[in-house]
């Protein structure tokens, strides 16, 4: 089954979008994707191929994971969030200490974005989150936005503790994607609770880091962005 994965794959290839994909996810010496690889297949045939293959087993998944193919990766990891929702207890345990065993190969923002809530989000939602709160403390920067963006399920829930805690860990953080990670979950809390998002930012809103207060107020009225961002009214 693995063989005709790869072989469906390489046949979806698209080396017309490889070089903006490399660009996009900062893939040159230096920067955070430093070394990935793409081989331009857009997201929606990678969840069609995700699906069609989703009993693959954790061994297989791993070599997708250990592959600096980014694709390869992704479909990895999107097959995941498709295992999970169909497992027993015993599974999705397995499918968690999986996830977190692999986070060296979760190292762009999209691989934690399509995927971390749905899975180690999920697990925690009725759980101890203290892992959570080691990850957040992490020097790696994914293993942080994986703690971030995984408290998105808690938050679809109502439940924003956890993510309000996390996201002062996090909020002076020196990296530009922790930043639009906090920003966008603080973003999520307002939609279904301005109140408690404007309580958070009455603390840190004279402070914080200007790309995480924009996304954070993304949906405010204009009277109150410029109100946050410090403009005459």
């Amino acid at each position: 089954m693995l063989k005709q994965l790869i072989t469906e794959i390489q046949q979806n290839q698209n080396p017309e979008k490889v070089q903006n994909l490399t660009r996009f996810f900062k893939t040159a010496k230096g920067q955070y994707g430093e070394g990935d690889i793409f081989l331009g297949l857009i997201v929606p045939v990678q969840r069609q191929i995700a699906k069609k293959y989703q009993k693959l087993s954790l061994k297989d998944i791993q070599q997708l994971l250990d592959s600096k193919i980014h694709e390869y990766r992704l479909i990895g990891l999107l097959i995941l969030t498709y295992q999970y929702p169909k497992a027993d207890e015993k599974q999705k345990e397995a499918i968690f200490n999986f996830y977190l065993q692999n986070t060296r190969n979760i190292n762009n923002w999209d691989l934690v974005d399509l995927s971390t809530y749905k899975i180690v989000g999920q697990h925690l939602k009725d759980k101890d989150k203290k892992i959570l709160y080691k990850l957040a403390k992490s020097p790696d920067l994914w293993k942080k936005r994986i703690a971030m963006i995984s408290c998105y399920t808690f938050i679809k829930n109502k439940d924003f503790q956890d993510a309000l805690e996390i996201a002062e860990i996090l909020l002076f953080d020196k990296h530009d994607l922790i930043h639009k990670a906090v920003g966008w979950m603080l973003r999520e809390i307002g939609k279904l609770d301005q109140k408690v998002e404007e309580n958070f930012l009455q603390k840190f809103y004279q402070t914080m880091p200007r790309t995480c207060l924009r996304y954070a107020i993304e949906k405010f009225d204009r009277q109150k962005r410029d109100f946050y961002l410090g403009r005459k009214i």
